[in-house]
């Protein structure tokens, strides 16, 4: 899609930094905490962390209530050591009471987005990087259209390099009919009273209808989601795997049964940390008019998911995304299992994962076999040995291409996001994960990760090793720019 686009425009700065300051800072920053040696007591896991719930923060005793409701879906010991291994890294914000939904691929995400902005009484806000000048971005302007027209308060916030091929009539219709539009970062200066760098980017995909209903993942508001990724979206049963050739030489872009992606549907208290996040990029992006607070609804929780949403800036010290997977998986103890569509993870994450392998943890990878920026995928794959050698499993998806970013790590810490495993995301972007905790939510994304695996083809080290000079450079010459794509 738009992500060449925005490389060279990346690169160009890229350039500029590199001459500037050099090599990226990392993500994390200073020795990394050792993981918990043992499952701590439930009392004191619940000392570590803050829970908000429907009614507001939550004392000790209801913060031991909340965490004792998610330890009893199954795996009690592996999820408080989660826990405590998140908490190692710094404070660790929990919601209860929630509902979460996961939404595979584009026609389920926009049936579930279009129905709940139908629904709408007082506000709607929409975030994404990318908003394509297509049917489907026609048929949402129109119903937001129609319900600011029925007096609902609508705010939109787009990217102004990932949107960059759609044309200002379709946002300028949008505000002729009364809805707050506001591009974020405008690659001309003198469109933003406050410009920050070019390759400071919103790559965030956030809709939240009247403060109760919220969205979140990696699914834009663009055509290549119309249509499903084989057996997973709205065409049926998925072809069988291409031969294992294509999975060591493709980087084409475009996928024959469309893109396979992954948001999660919200309702519940971790629903206003969304909102929160859309209020505050809009101030600090001095967007015109304001985007008001609204109060939660009254009456019982509509779940029992435990979450987090966790946010990243640039500006941040560490990243809050790369610790929480970082952490995690050097503090798992049977299962890592990653679908990633990005995958240029850095030292210390090739590391967490070999060691993880090394110690007997089931570690497996979903990864594209095709790619709209091949560069990323080279440079991933110039990990592929080192990773197979220490017993990780990888698996490159057929017949789509690959653009979710989720994550199940011993079947109880569960992760959906907008954040890919690479530095851009890591270092550059604005991003938003939510994470649920517990075996019931990880075992629906275990089993959406079973049926990618068996739409992919596993990777085996000897033919991989005997892969030709020619991807062998594409891997080396990528891998030399990895922390600037």
């Amino acid at each position: 899609m738009r992500r060449r686009v925005a490389a060279l425009l990346l690169m160009l700065g890229a350039s500029f930094g590199l001459v500037a300051c050099g090599t990226p800072r990392p993500p994390v920053n200073g020795r990394l905490p050792d993981p918990p040696a043992s499952a701590p007591a439930l009392t004191r896991v619940a000392a570590q962390v803050d829970v908000v719930g429907p009614r507001g923060p939550m004392n000790q005793a209801n913060r031991e209530q909340a965490l004792r409701a998610a330890a009893a879906q199954g795996k009690a010991d592996l999820l408080k050591r989660q826990i405590a291994a998140m908490s190692s890294f710094g404070d660790v914000d929990l919601y209860a009471g929630n509902e979460a939904s996961l939404l595979v691929d584009g026609p389920a995400t926009f049936a579930a987005m279009f129905s709940a902005i139908g629904k709408a009484r007082r506000q709607i806000v929409l975030e994404s990087y990318i908003i394509e000048d297509a049917d489907v971005s026609q048929r949402l302007a129109d119903l937001l259209l129609q319900r600011r027209a029925e007096g609902v308060e609508v705010a939109l916030m787009y990217d102004a390099v990932g949107s960059m091929g759609t044309q200002d009539a379709y946002f300028d219709r949008m505000r002729q009919g009364g809805i707050a539009v506001c591009a974020f970062n405008p690659v001309n200066p003198l469109k933003r009273a406050r410009y920050h760098k070019i390759t400071h980017r919103d790559h965030r995909k956030i809709l939240v209808v009247d403060g109760e209903t919220g969205f979140t993942g990696g699914i834009n508001i663009s055509a290549v989601y119309s249509s499903g990724s084989g057996g997973l979206g709205s065409r049926g049963a998925s072809r069988p795997p291409k031969p294992a050739a294509a999975a060591s030489g493709a980087d084409g872009q475009g996928g024959d049964n469309g893109w396979r992606d992954t948001m999660i549907q919200v309702r519940g208290p971790a629903t206003r940390a969304l909102h929160t996040m859309f209020r505050e990029v809009w101030a600090q992006q001095q967007c015109e008019g304001t985007v008001a607070a609204i109060e939660p609804p009254a009456g019982p929780p509509p779940g029992r998911q435990l979450m987090r949403v966790i946010p990243s800036t640039p500006q941040d010290a560490e990243n809050r995304i790369y610790t929480l997977l970082l952490g995690s998986i050097r503090a798992a103890q049977r299962s890592v299992y990653l679908t990633m569509a990005y995958f240029a993870p850095g030292q210390d994450m090739v590391d967490a994962l070999c060691d993880a392998a090394g110690r007997g943890v089931d570690v497996q990878l979903i990864l594209p076999s095709r790619s709209d920026f091949s560069p990323v995928m080279h440079a991933g794959r110039s990990h592929y040995e080192r990773l197979l050698k220490a017993g990780v499993r990888i698996h490159e998806l057929q017949d789509a291409v690959l653009h979710a970013k989720t994550a199940v790590i011993d079947g109880v810490v569960s992760t959906v996001g907008s954040s890919n495993m690479d530095w851009r995301s890591f270092v550059y972007n604005n991003e938003v994960n939510a994470v649920v905790l517990g075996e019931d939510f990880g075992d629906a994304m275990t089993r959406m990760f079973e049926r990618d695996r068996a739409a992919s083809q596993a990777i085996d080290l000897r033919r991989w090793q005997d892969r030709g000079v020619w991807q062998r450079g594409k891997e080396f010459f990528s891998r030399m720019f990895e922390q600037w794509w």
